[in-house]
C-alpha cells in the first residue's frame, strides 16, 4: 500500500502534535492554579470553574496522546 503523505510530513505533523499537547498542558496548569489571568476577573471564569476548564484541557491532551 502506498503512504499518503511522505515522511517528512508525516514528521511535521507528529511535531506540531506534540507541541499542543505541551501547550494544553501548560494552559491546564495555569487554570487549575487559577492564575489571575485567566481566571478571577470580571467576565472570567471562577477559580472553582477554572478546576473544571483545566480538566476538560486535560481531556484533550488525552485525546491528542492517545490519537498520536
Amino acid at each position: 500500500m502506498k503512504p499518503v503523505v511522505s515522511a517528512g510530513h508525516a514528521w511535521s505533523c507528529t511535531v506540531v502534535s506534540v507541541f499542543a499537547m505541551v501547550i494544553l498542558s501548560v494552559l491546564a496548569i495555569v487554570y487549575r492554579s487559577g492564575h489571575e489571568e485567566f481566571v478571577g476577573g470580571n467576565e472570567d471564569p471562577t477559580p472553582e470553574e477554572g478546576v473544571a476548564i483545566s480538566g476538560t484541557i486535560l481531556t484533550a491532551v488525552f485525546v491528542y496522546l492517545v490519537r498520536s
